[in-house]
């Protein structure tokens, strides 16, 4: 079932982009189900719609648009916008893991493209309920396949504890405690053309 696109800006004023931080356990999509709730439990913006998506247990930067061609262009893999996660896993990866990540690993839907990968500090965030030690790294990708980060970690024998998003191109989960909007106004410029 594909999900409805906002309508253009002709029929919703000017256009508007909203980062929210997403808080793990809410779906991204507006309505909940029975066992997990979505946006509307946090949120109320008639005519926005997310621009991509974070699988339920992630946690980090979403983009709300009310402009159909912006969330298009947001979320078009063609576009290669970059997406930088952090991400804590299971046991440390060595050189040769991190080095399949930087160079496309073979996924059940196919190969990735080269992600930014590299060992970080822990970020200094407040542990989430539950937390396991392990190590922390920052990947960006260029992509958004279903649960990608997750499934990335998975191949290369490090399993994902927690994911956050922290930034969509240019914006970022900067001064966002989960729960909280912000407004980019203005939404800033296109990501640019796909290459020919």
């Amino acid at each position: 079932m594909s999900r409805p696109r906002p309508r253009r800006n002709g029929d919703t004023g000017p256009t508007r982009l909203i980062a929210f931080h997403k808080p793990p356990g809410i779906l991204s999509q507006w309505s909940g189900d029975p066992n997990w709730p979505g946006l509307s439990s946090l949120l109320s913006l008639p005519g926005f719609y997310p621009a991509g998506r974070l699988d339920r247990d992630s946690e980090g930067l979403l983009l709300l648009t009310n402009d159909g061609g912006l969330q298009a262009r947001l979320t078009d893999p063609a576009f290669h916008l970059p997406k930088t996660y952090v991400a804590l896993v299971e046991g440390t990866p060595g050189p040769e893991a991190l080095e399949a990540l930087r160079r496309g690993v073979t996924l059940t839907d196919g190969p990735t493209r080269p992600a930014g990968v590299r060992l970080i500090p822990p970020p200094g965030w407040r542990p989430a309920v539950g937390e396991l030690p392990g190590q922390w790294l920052e990947l960006t990708i260029t992509e958004g396949r279903n649960r990608q980060v997750r499934r990335m970690g998975q191949h290369i024998g490090h399993k994902v504890l927690r994911l956050i998003r922290w930034s969509i191109g240019p914006h970022t989960l900067a001064g966002l405690a989960p729960g909280q909007t912000r407004e980019l106004n203005p939404p800033g410029p296109p990501p640019p053309q796909p290459p020919a």
